[in-house]
């Protein structure tokens, strides 16, 4: 196979980069409509918003069965292949979700839903990651993250932009089927994006040689999934349940909890970017802690501002920190994760931090009953951000490296 000139490795890792950046931002539209339309979806259903905020969990808890089916077949027959079945099948299920005609119905297709969600991320990731120049990784790891971001602003945009000009009984439904737009994006993989190089170097020869390469690091996967618990913890924490409690303790309409939730998306685009190119300099262990500590020093702003202005100031900054950490993880965990597995490794382990941390906004709400709502967020965050820096310090980087055998300088992506 004949490398390509230097033009075509650009267009390579850029192609592998957006694809992995739709996946993830389309992605996290379908699952952040349902955030939106609690009220809703609740009074369609003749159900307590309770019920609404266990459909979340369903899909949170199911991520992990997608991961690791997805990351096998990432690993096992690469990384293109499954991220186009992977699209196909979450855009189907939003679709789907529009056409509930009860509860039962609507939380077993949001279940499902969570495992080609679950599937998305471990596989986009890789690619994008083995495609990219290192010395280009982090701020690249930041754009890629940042989808989930973009994913939210886009579905607050939609609720707060669509949703008022549709049909009141009908409208919550074209929130979903909107949802079936994106398995275009596996035409776009299919005619562009290249496989990873990386990938065809460290190929395994069975499902069996992935599970046992993963097995060896046993010590290294039990950490990424605690760090990555504490991870889902501050943004699970920060994002689910926010647009309720802007609801609850300052009595704004659906529209204005999704115009302050554009805002503080807005940050966290900025921040996933910014702390993403400053882990280039000072390393993604102690970019991850600065960005930690921005989060800690808003809490008050943000959880007991007095003001509608002050929270939503406090929103704001929340998330330039919060996803500032975040945006260096895809980044972190592919370079500390083995060749043979990290199709598997880093999904998986991100998707288990997600099924430790599916109960987020239960405990929450549930606290919210007890303590009210302002101490319910300010407690569970300021416990979450401490311990995740104390972890986040305690564990090991390899930033920089070169996921091919050859020198990072030589890093070519070839053409299918």
């Amino acid at each position: 196979m004949t490398p390509p000139h230097k033009g075509q490795r650009s267009k390579s890792h850029w192609h592998a980069v957006t694809a992995g950046f739709l996946g993830w931002t389309l992605d996290a539209f379908d699952f952040f409509v349902v955030v939106f339309l609690v009220d809703t979806l609740a009074l369609r259903f003749g159900v307590a918003k309770a019920a609404i905020i266990a459909t979340i969990g369903a899909t949170l808890i199911m991520r992990p069965v997608g991961a690791l089916l997805f990351g096998l077949l990432a690993d096992r027959f690469g990384r293109r292949a499954p991220l186009m079945g992977n699209v196909i099948l979450y855009s189907l299920l939003a679709l789907l979700c529009g056409f509930s005609t009860n509860y039962v119905m609507f939380l077993i297709l949001r279940s499902l839903f969570g495992i080609a969600m679950g599937g998305e991320w471990g596989v986009g990731a890789s690619l994008a990651m083995e495609a990219a120049p290192p010395r280009w990784r982090g701020v690249l790891s930041g754009i890629l993250q940042s989808g989930y971001s973009i994913g939210y602003l886009l579905a607050a945009l939609a609720v707060r932009v669509i949703l008022p000009n549709l049909p009141a009984a009908s409208g919550w439904r074209w929130m979903f089927w909107i949802g079936g737009l994106p398995a275009l994006l596996a035409l776009y993989i299919r005619m562009h994006v290249p496989e990873s190089a990386a990938w065809e170097q460290h190929r395994q020869p069975s499902f069996v040689a992935v599970l046992h390469t993963a097995a060896r690091h046993w010590k290294l996967f039990a950490y990424l999934c605690l760090m990555m618990t504490l991870f889902m913890f501050l943004s699970h924490g920060t994002q689910d349940l926010y647009p309720d409690f802007l609801k609850g303790e300052f009595h704004v309409s659906t529209t204005r909890a999704a115009d302050i939730a554009i805002l503080y998306n807005i940050g966290a685009v900025i921040g996933a970017i910014i702390f993403g190119q400053l882990s280039e300099g000072f390393g993604r262990r102690y970019s991850i802690a600065s960005a930690l500590s921005l989060s800690l020093a808003v809490v008050p702003l943000w959880a007991f501002g007095d003001t509608l202005l002050k929270v939503t100031l406090g929103a704001f900054l929340m998330q330039v920190g919060v996803q500032g950490a975040w945006g260096i993880v895809p980044a972190h965990l592919n370079e500390v994760s083995p060749d043979g597995a990290r199709g598997l490794v880093p999904g998986l382990a991100y998707q288990m931090g997600i099924l430790f941390a599916a109960g987020t906004s239960t405990i929450e709400y549930a606290l919210r009953s007890r303590i009210g709502y302002r101490w319910a967020l300010a407690s569970f965050e300021l416990t979450t951000i401490i311990l995740l820096g104390i972890v986040v310090l305690l564990g090991r980087e390899q930033k920089g490296k070169s996921f091919l055998r050859a020198p990072a300088d030589e890093l070519v992506v070839p053409t299918s």
